[in-house]
């Protein structure tokens, strides 16, 4: 039977970290000073737990890091996904003559990849070859000073437009650019970004800054929240809301004239848990309910256990009857998170 929480909302969405190790030291992330703590497994290991979970009902995969790309085999990972089936609504064709009794399939998974972008000019082609639906590209600014201080990598915004324009060539779409706006870094981006998403074709995605971060700093007066960007965005052109889907994590938006969309992601001032539809796996095989969790469930530790695909099954379903309701950002009683975002998988 399908996937669901106790609270009734259906699983489908997963996300697997394949590696904490990263090549960007992004200051609302990284210390700088701390490399991966987690470390990976080989890709036959989370091939074995995508497939448990796609059987229950998993429809769409996004691969995360760190940075995914700096894994090799990536291309070939992607391509052994792409064999998998998932359940969903439409039988296929050799089935559909044997009635009501026979499983149901999508026609393909819906895989998905976030990326610093450094590495994805050389692979966007190979990716895409490969089965990859689409794309999500980290980029913090458009100015490429404030993204080497921010990045703390010079010379990375050349990188990073190069395999935008790669992925973009290369048919990777919806192809999305994600910017996490911090006050006093750069809030200032978001009508540079504006023009951006007009100019490059891409979708443009603002992301509150959440107490995700190793230094553990964060503070409500570091958000800059959704009506501050959407106000900030009418000084260059209104924006008009569009409808999303229920389960999306972006509120979107095009520009009036038509030309451009953008998307925030407000988990901060406009919290969107209650259709959440999302689990993770860590690179070191812990499965996590929420992006917020203060427990890791250790599904590699059963496969070490020689756990049957039953059993892993049936471990996922009382790990995901555990899911949490909500997030409790800003409340007194908010608990940080057991791992930073690096070490959890974006």
């Amino acid at each position: 039977m399908p996937l669901h929480d106790k609270f009734g909302r259906a699983i489908t969405d997963l996300r697997i970290s394949i590696t904490d190790r990263c090549n960007y030291k992004c200051v609302y992330c990284r210390t700088g000073n701390e490399g991966a703590l987690y470390g990976d497994l080989p890709f036959e290991d989370y091939l074995r737990m995508a497939r448990v979970l796609v059987g229950m009902g998993i429809t769409k995969i996004r691969l995360t890091g760190g940075e995914p790309l700096l894994r090799k085999g990536v291309v070939e990972f992607v391509q052994n996904l792409a064999n998998l089936r998932p359940q969903g609504l439409k039988p296929r064709p050799e089935e559909a003559v044997r009635g009501a009794e026979a499983p149901l399939f999508h026609e393909q998974l819906d895989i998905a990849l976030t990326t610093n972008g450094h590495l994805l000019a050389d692979l966007a082609q190979p990716l895409k070859d490969a089965g990859l639906s689409r794309v999500t590209v980290s980029m913090d600014a458009v100015d490429p000073d404030r993204f080497t201080r921010i990045t703390r990598v010079p010379g990375g915004f050349d990188h990073v437009l190069a395999g935008i324009r790669a992925a973009r060539r290369a048919g990777l779409w919806p192809l999305k650019v994600n910017c996490v706006l911090m006050r006093g870094f750069n809030e200032d981006q978001v009508i540079p970004f504006g023009m951006f998403a007009r100019e490059e074709g891409v979708i443009v995605r603002f992301i509150e800054f959440m107490p995700l971060e190793e230094d553990r700093v964060w503070s409500p007066s570091t958000v800059v929240t959704l009506d501050e960007i959407v106000a900030r965005m009418a000084e260059y052109r209104p924006l008009v809301e569009i409808p999303h889907g229920r389960s999306e994590t972006a509120r979107r938006y095009r520009f009036d004239d038509g030309i451009g969309e953008i998307g925030i992601i407000a988990p901060v001032s406009h919290p969107f848990c209650g259709h959440c539809s999302r689990i993770r796996i860590t690179s070191d095989g812990k499965l996590r309910t929420c992006l917020f969790s203060v427990w890791d469930h250790d599904l590699y530790g059963q496969m070490r256990r020689a756990a049957s695909d039953e059993e892993l099954a049936e471990f996922i379903r009382s790990v995901v009857m555990k899911k949490e309701e909500r997030h409790h950002i800003g409340e007194p009683d908010f608990v940080p998170a057991s791992r930073t975002m690096v070490h959890i998988g974006g």
